[in-house]
């Protein structure tokens, strides 16, 4: 049995990992509260990028930044395509419980599905991602805790599909997003605590690449797709400037609509019926 050490860096890694989720969750409940007051394709627009910040960056970024702190004694490479792929679920369920969640109103079947549909893909995107890494060693996993990272998962993307139909306000979406980043951790680290590595010698060299040389362009690129996404609601009206405007278009057409119609007015060219004609000066034919 090899050594596993899951904070290798101290603390540090589960803090930066934590504040990587906070933000990713902070942004998304900003992008849904968006789609709330929206329709058509803006709104699906504005899920997606609801799903990019939860999923990408609160999930999956939150994830690769916490694995730099599991060290197991040896060498550990990642496989590049595959680690990047495990995004992909994570980033779909999400859009798809978002959608799902606020096409059901105020009814419980959709949210719970949606928080399922999520909670699994969430899950399944942390075990890939553990997939993904070689070395040389054989990992097995404690299906106790492996069942109950998955029920955390489930019950993290339930409440966080609930505060994206609910949160309102600058405190409590913050309070919101700290609330969703400690699920999101947590069952991160019940599925890591769920792992057991016994050693093994091979033959063949270990491939793939080192965790810190993937780190760097990783964070670049969540940190520009955060940023955009940031710059995106900043940019746009906010919840209750979109409520003032539809309000006051919908006086303005209350006005306009109780307003009498206007009649035309007779032009002062125009004479009266059966009155004469006046002769013009500049008539040659009466002269």
């Amino acid at each position: 049995m090899s050594h596993v050490d899951h904070f290798s860096y101290g603390l540090l890694t589960p803090v930066l990992a934590y504040v990587m989720s906070g933000i990713g969750c902070l942004l998304g409940l900003l992008l849904t509260a968006r789609a709330r007051v929206t329709t058509g394709p803006s709104r699906l627009r504005w899920l997606i990028g609801g799903a990019l910040s939860i999923g990408g960056t609160g999930v999956w970024g939150m994830h690769f930044i916490a694995m730099m702190g599991f060290t197991v004694g040896g060498r550990i490479r990642y496989d590049v395509p595959m680690t990047i792929g495990s995004a992909v679920p994570a980033v779909v369920v999400v859009c798809a419980g978002l959608f799902l969640a606020s096409r059901g109103d105020e009814r419980l079947v959709p949210l719970l599905g949606g928080g399922l549909l999520t909670g699994l893909g969430m899950a399944g995107m942390h075990y890939v991602g553990m997939f993904a890494m070689n070395m040389s060693a054989r990992i097995s996993y404690d299906p106790l805790l492996v069942g109950l990272s998955v029920v955390i998962a489930i019950a993290a993307s339930t409440v966080a599909l609930w505060f994206t139909r609910r949160v309102d306000g600058a405190l409590a979406t913050g309070g919101a997003a700290l609330i969703m980043a400690i699920a999101v951790c947590g069952m991160h680290y019940v599925g890591m605590f769920a792992v057991e590595v016994q050693s093994q010698v091979s033959l063949t060299p270990v491939t793939g690449m080192r965790g810190g040389d993937f780190i760097l362009p990783t964070l670049v690129v969540v940190s520009l797709l955060t940023l955009g996404l940031l710059l995106a609601v900043v940019l746009s009206p906010s919840e209750q400037e979109q409520q003032d405007d539809d309000a006051l278009l919908a006086q303005l057409e209350t006005l306009q609509s109780a307003a009498p119609p206007l009649t035309p007015s007779i032009s002062p060219a125009a004479s009266p019926a059966g009155a004469p004609e006046r002769p013009s000066l500049f008539d040659p034919g009466k002269s």
